[in-house]
């Protein structure tokens, strides 16, 4: 039986992984990426109007990829290859507010090698809510390295999508659950909502 979900948004972040253009304009499963994308953009929102953390995590390097990770693997990027122009800019349906963070990576986690866990820490995040594309690789190595820091952790479910359904079900049933909680956008976007309602 699932707890009861409760936010307090002085200490919640909404991290939001890979939702920039090059990556929302590919296919994913089984959650559409606009559908995903419009559920990012309400958690976002809802963190900018409670006060919540938005963080807002894209993907990038180099443009000779010199700083992209390139060990020898069965399936990989292709070799010298180059993004295309904006491949790693935001989605402009997550807007943009002076009180967002900004987290440029260039592996698949969030927080090896950025200033993420210092962002949380000095503002006193303990619990992050996780979104983004794809679940099976911005995300669900992000939330690894999360819980091993001894973050609280919900996943919003329908704000995710993988590179095919199986791979996807098989992080937020299989993994997720041991790391937090797993929680749909309406949940989410209601107890952060509830925290702030006045009390009558």
């Amino acid at each position: 039986m699932m707890s009861e979900l409760a936010l307090d948004p002085r200490t919640t972040a909404i991290v939001v992984i890979d939702i920039q253009k090059g990556i929302v304009a590919t296919p994913g499963a089984p959650h559409s990426s606009p559908a995903v994308v419009a559920n990012c953009a309400r958690l976002v929102e809802t963190a900018r109007r409670v006060g919540a953390l938005p963080v807002l995590v894209h993907v990038g390097g180099s443009p000779d990829g010199a700083d992209r990770l390139s060990p020898v693997v069965d399936q990989g990027w292709p070799r010298g290859a180059s993004l295309p122009a904006g491949w790693s800019d935001l989605a402009p349906e997550l807007g943009t507010d002076p009180g967002d963070i900004v987290i440029l990576k260039r592996q698949w986690g969030a927080f090896y090698g950025t200033a993420l866990d210092l962002h949380l820490r000095r503002r006193k995040i303990s619990t992050i809510v996780l979104c983004g594309i794809a679940t099976e690789y911005g995300v669900e190595s992000t939330a690894r390295d999360a819980y091993e820091r001894g973050y609280e952790q919900v996943f919003a479910e329908d704000a995710m999508t993988g590179r095919n359904a199986e791979s996807h079900v098989n992080s937020v049933t299989r993994i997720f659950p041991r790391m937090g909680r797993v929680r749909r956008t309406d949940e989410i976007v209601a107890a952060l909502g509830a925290a702030v309602e006045p009390q009558r």
